[in-house]
This record gives C-alpha cells, sequence and structure tokens, in this order.
C-alpha cells in the first residue's frame, strides 16, 4: 500500500496555459485560476435573485424533481398492490449494496478522490452499478463532488451544508444554484475510456441497470416481474438516493469532529450505517485521499473492505492510506483543544508575578494573626483549610509560621497530585529568597505542569509556561 505525504514547496510564478500536443487533451479548468478565486467569485460574480413564491416554478430542476418523486411514487404504488417475497427482498437489498458501492467505491473513492488503482473489469462493474443508482454520469458526479471538497461550507459549494439540512440532502438538486459551483479540473476523468464510454451509453444504462436488470433478474430466477420492478427497481433506487445524500447532509450534521472542527463534516455511526460506510465524514475531509473512511477495524466501512477484497484478487492496487503520524496529529490538535476549553473553565493558583513577596520576618509576624506556612517558596493562608485537614488540625497547626516543605512532598506524607492543587489555591505571597535549588517542579501545582498555553503565554520568566500547544489560527491552543 502506497502513502500520501504532503510536501510544501515555494508556489512558482503562474504560466501561461500550456500548448496542447494533442487536440483531444484537456486543459485543466482551474490552470489559471486567481490566488484569490473564491473571494474574487463571490464579488463578481452576480448570484441569481432570491427564490421565492413567484419565481419558483423558473427556478425548479425539473427533470431532477421527476426523478426523485416519480421513483417512490412508483415504490409506494408497487407496496400497496405486490406481495413482497423474500427473495425479491433479499435481491432489493442486494442490488442496493452494489449499486452502493457504485456510488461509493467507484465514482467516489476511485474517481472523485483517486484513492487506489482498479483495473479495467473492476471499473466497468464499478461505472456499471454507479449507473444503476442513477445519480448523473462520473464526470458530472466528480466535478460537483471536488468542488464540493475545494470549497466546503462556503458559497461556491454545491451542497453547502451552512444553508440547511434540507438543502444539502435534496435542496441543491431541486432548485437551479444562485452560484455557480466553483471551479473544479475533471480532465483527468476525460483521459479513461471507461467513463467516455459510460458517458456515450449513460441514458441507455440507468433505464437498463436502474429499472430493467433488477426486474429480469427476480422475473427470470423466481418469477416476480412486478416485484422485481417495484422493490429492486424503484424502492432499492430511492433507499440508493438517500443514502448518497445523506453522505451531504447527516455527515454534516450529525456526530464529532475528532480530526478538525474547522468545516461541518462530523463522524458517526449511524451516518456510515446508512451510507455503506461513508458516515466518518470528518476523517474523509481532512485525508480525502485515503481509500478509507474508517480507520479502526471495529468502524462500520463495507466500502473500506469491498476495495481491500479487490485488492487481494489483484482487481485493485496502490490503495493511499495517509501516514498514520499525521493523522495523530489531527486527533492530538483536537484532543488539546478540548482540553484547553476544560482547562479555560477551570480556577487557577493565583498568578506567581501578582503574588507580593514577603520577607521571612514579615512572613512571622504575620503568622501571629493568621495561620500561615511555606511550602515550596509560596507562602499559604490554611485557615478556612484547619479543620478540614484529613490528618488532623495538629499537624498543620504545628507549621504555621514555619517552613513545611520537607514534611508536605514526602517527610511526613507524600501528599498527592490533589493535594498539592488546593493548597496551590490557598497561596497569599512568595517568599523572599524562599524558592531552594531543586524546588522549581514543586512549585508548579501538577494540574498546571501540562497546561495548555496560547502563543502569547510562552515568554520566558513564568514557570506557568507550557511547550504543550498548538495553532488554531488564532493562537496556540489544544
Amino acid at each position: 500500500m502506497s502513502s500520501v505525504v504532503e510536501t510544501r514547496k515555494t508556489a512558482p510564478k503562474q504560466s501561461p496555459a500550456p500548448t496542447l500536443k494533442d487536440a483531444k487533451e484537456e486543459v485543466p479548468a482551474d490552470i489559471n485560476i486567481p490566488d484569490n478565486y473564491v473571494s474574487w467569485t463571490l464579488k463578481n460574480q452576480k448570484p441569481l435573485p432570491p427564490i421565492t413564491w413567484d419565481n419558483l416554478l423558473q427556478n425548479l430542476q425539473w427533470l431532477t424533481l421527476a426523478i426523485l418523486t416519480i421513483t417512490p411514487s412508483i415504490a409506494i404504488y408497487g407496496l400497496f398492490t405486490v406481495k413482497m417475497r423474500w427473495e425479491t427482498f433479499v435481491w432489493s437489498v442486494v442490488y442496493y449494496f452494489i449499486t452502493g458501492l457504485g456510488i461509493t467505491a467507484g465514482y467516489h473513492r476511485l474517481w472523485a478522490h483517486r484513492s487506489y488503482n482498479a483495473s479495467k473489469p473492476l471499473q466497468y462493474f464499478l461505472a456499471i452499478a454507479g449507473t444503476g443508482a442513477v445519480e448523473g454520469s462520473i464526470k458530472w458526479w466528480c466535478r460537483g463532488h471536488r468542488a464540493h471538497h475545494r470549497y466546503t461550507d462556503t458559497d461556491l459549494d454545491p451542497y453547502n451544508a451552512h444553508r440547511g439540512f434540507w438543502f444539502s440532502h435534496i435542496g441543491w438538486m431541486l432548485l437551479k444554484p444562485r452560484y455557480k459551483p466553483g471551479v473544479a479540473d475533471v480532465s483527468d476523468l476525460s483521459k479513461s475510456s471507461v467513463i467516455r464510454w459510460q458517458h456515450r451509453w449513460y441514458v441507455w444504462l440507468i433505464v437498463g441497470m436502474g429499472f430493467v436488470f433488477p426486474t429480469v433478474v427476480a422475473g427470470l430466477l423466481w418469477g416476480d416481474w412486478k416485484g422485481g420492478f417495484f422493490f429492486a427497481g424503484a424502492a432499492r433506487l430511492c433507499f440508493v438516493h438517500h443514502s448518497t445524500f445523506c453522505v451531504n447532509s447527516l455527515a454534516h450534521w450529525l456526530g464529532e469532529t475528532p480530526f478538525d472542527d474547522k468545516h461541518t463534516p462530523r463522524d458517526h455511526f449511524i451516518t456510515a450505517l446508512v451510507t455503506v460506510g461513508e458516515g466518518y465524514h470528518n476523517f474523509h475531509h481532512q485525508f480525502p485521499m485515503d481509500y478509507r473512511n474508517a480507520i479502526r477495524w471495529y468502524q462500520y466501512d463495507p466500502t473500506k473492505w469491498f476495495i481491500a477484497v479487490c485488492a487481494q484478487f489483484g482487481l485493485a492496487s496502490h490503495l493511499k492510506i495517509f501516514p498514520e503520524n499525521e493523522v495523530k496529529k489531527g486527533q492530538l490538535t483536537m484532543q488539546l483543544k478540548k482540553l484547553r476549553e476544560t482547562q479555560e473553565d477551570l480556577q487557577w493558583a493565583p498568578n506567581v508575578d501578582d503574588l507580593p513577596v514577603i520577607s521571612w520576618e514579615s512572613f512571622q509576624e504575620q503568622s501571629i494573626k493568621r495561620p500561615l506556612i511555606v511550602v515550596a517558596g509560596f507562602i499559604h493562608d490554611v485557615s478556612d483549610f484547619l479543620d478540614e485537614h484529613p490528618g488532623g488540625r495538629h499537624l498543620l497547626v504545628k507549621y504555621v509560621g514555619r517552613d513545611a516543605t520537607t514534611a508536605f512532598f514526602g517527610g511526613v506524607y507524600d501528599h498527592s497530585n490533589a493535594a498539592h492543587n488546593l493548597l496551590s489555591m490557598k497561596r497569599v505571597g512568595a517568599l523572599h529568597g524562599g524558592m531552594q535549588h531543586g524546588l522549581q517542579d514543586k512549585s508548579i501545582p501538577p494540574a498546571q505542569r501540562l497546561r495548555i498555553a496560547r502563543y502569547n503565554e510562552l515568554g520566558g520568566g513564568s514557570p506557568y509556561n507550557s511547550s504543550t500547544a498548538v495553532s488554531d489560527g488564532e493562537g496556540m491552543l489544544g
């Protein structure tokens, strides 16, 4: 298996479009776009007027509307008029997975993201199976999906999740877009003889694989022609449609963001169940060239398993896996960020620089009026803890006006992290010259030794500075 390694180089100056030696070769659509393409396009492209009741009919995508309404209507009619046979039910489920894999393993991971190489037989199988899902040609589907990844959550994203669940699920197909989708290159797909073949025969293929084939299988093998048409054809097609649509909607709405929360994609087991394994979408948007969606063996991803099995039989090769080291960095970034959020909700010991510096003589004088003890160079007021001390009041009273460092750190009892953290909250001053050599580590409460710090907190001089920090674009945090 090959790995994807990201390299960063200084971008070369833009060059004019290359001269084509072959007239059939396509120039990449995005070869000469400006560096500020997104902002420039949104500023200069005039969107269509807002959709109102008055102009609704003019803004409907009538062909898509017909496909997405007539098909479920046929399925519902069949449900009430045709008896479901168990053979047809099983065949409908099997064909659902076959056509679903045509989209997930073929359209999506093979052609849209080039996450592995497929032999010609496998390519034809996936192209034919994907056609049975009736979701457009490979080239059209991949062009929209690449735009979705490049312009995620912007107005150039064809199914922008910020426009609402139902828009990203189905609305973007039923209504004419207000903005043209952002440019995305698919010139590499034009070189594929399989894709050109599918495009040439697409209309015949969707009729044949969408309805004729599942009907004929049920009719010839167990005589259920009507069931094959209504259930394996129409009902199965409805499930495949909305299974795929959930990748655009549910996968951007339900779940967690274990790798990055900059955009809307999320990971969730339920989404994986209804999308043939495409539910770990946060991972996918972070590492789109990885042939896996789920990286753990126990996570549901039949598309990944299908590709891996094909590789074992020599039908697939060069399965791309993003370096594990980089995957863990993404996970660590989000874990640190959550820790930072928890950290900011807690109360911490007074800042060292804000504490008054007290001489030993002054410390002893003040200890007469209130119970003050010294531990690790800091003066602590333990008046509210005398009666709460687990070892008894007398053990604290005996150290009032004295240095209890040795006793606190194992001389009498090696106190826990919790005790150390609690003691730090009772600091009222720093003893002048009281920080003895070797006490630097003991002066920092355990809860703050790995404190998640922003970059502007990393200056010298503070014992609370941390080397555990990452950037979120606004500062250093976890």
